[in-house]
C-alpha cells in the first residue's frame, strides 16, 4: 500500500505584523495560554489563515520575544500568513474585538520581507518597587551599575542556570520608586526579574517583595543612547 503523502499548503500571499499589549489581570497569562486564545481570537475573527504543509498543518504564526508571565507590556510583536491580502487596519480591529480585554492589539502594519526578529534586539522595562525605601533603590543599582559581572540563576527546561545578568543591562536609570532597564536580547535571555535578583545579591536589604513589572518598548537597541526604538 502507497504512502499517503502529506498535504502540500499553498504558500502565503501577506504576511501582517501585529503589536500588542498584556495589561492588568492578562499579564498573568502565560505564552502558551496567549497563543491559544490568539488562535481562537483567529477563527472568531474570521482571518485567512495560510496554513503549514504536512500531516497536521497548523496557522503559520511566528511569536517573537514574549515578556515574562506577570509582566505586563504595551510591546509584544508576533507576525501572522495570510492566504488572502487583508487590510491591516481592518484586521487590527477584528482581532482586538475577539480578544479579552487586556489582550490588547495596538497596531497591524504589513511586513517589510525583513526579520522581525532582528529588529528586536532590546526592551525597555519599568519596574515600580512599592515599599522599598528610595536610598536603598540608589544603592543597589549604582551597586549593580559598578560590578563588572552580576550573577543571577534561574530554573530553565534544563534545569537550574547562572549566568550574568549585567552583561545584558544597557541602561538603568533610578526613578521615584522604581528603576527604567533597558536590556540587550542576549542568549539566555536575561530578564528583569534576573535583574532585581542580582540587584539583591549586591544589596542584600533591597530585596523587593512584590515589583511590578512593564515592558514599554521592544526594537531596535541604539548602544551609544541606551535607547530602544519599536519596529513599527
Amino acid at each position: 500500500m502507497a504512502r499517503r503523502q502529506p498535504e502540500q499548503q499553498a504558500p502565503p500571499v501577506q504576511r501582517l505584523r501585529i503589536r500588542y499589549a498584556k495589561r492588568g489581570r492578562l499579564r498573568f497569562t502565560s505564552h502558551r495560554d496567549f497563543g491559544r486564545a490568539f488562535e481562537r481570537a483567529l477563527r472568531r475573527a474570521g482571518i485567512p489563515m495560510a496554513y503549514s504543509s504536512g500531516f497536521s498543518p497548523h496557522p503559520r504564526i511566528s511569536y517573537a520575544t514574549a515578556s515574562p508571565t506577570g509582566a505586563a507590556s504595551e510591546a509584544e510583536y508576533l507576525e501572522i500568513a495570510l492566504a488572502e491580502v487583508c487590510v491591516p487596519e481592518k484586521v487590527r480591529d477584528e482581532l482586538d474585538a475577539a480578544l479579552p480585554t487586556g489582550l490588547d492589539v495596538l497596531a497591524v502594519v504589513e511586513s517589510d520581507g525583513t526579520s522581525l526578529a532582528d529588529r528586536l534586539t532590546g526592551s525597555l522595562w519599568r519596574i515600580e518597587l512599592p515599599g522599598v525605601d528610595q536610598q536603598l533603590i540608589e544603592e543597589a543599582a549604582a551597586a549593580f551599575l559598578a560590578a563588572e559581572s552580576a550573577s543571577t540563576e534561574r530554573m530553565t527546561k534544563n534545569g537550574m542556570r547562572s549566568f550574568d545578568a549585567r552583561a545584558a543591562v544597557v541602561r538603568l536609570d533610578v526613578l521615584a520608586g522604581a528603576v527604567s532597564v533597558v536590556t540587550e536580547h542576549l542568549t539566555p535571555l536575561v530578564r528583569p526579574d534576573d535583574v532585581l535578583t542580582a540587584m539583591t545579591r549586591l544589596r542584600p536589604a533591597f530585596a523587593p517583595d512584590l515589583p511590578q513589572i512593564t515592558r514599554l518598548l521592544q526594537g531596535e537597541i541604539d548602544h551609544t543612547t541606551g535607547e530602544v526604538t519599536a519596529p513599527f
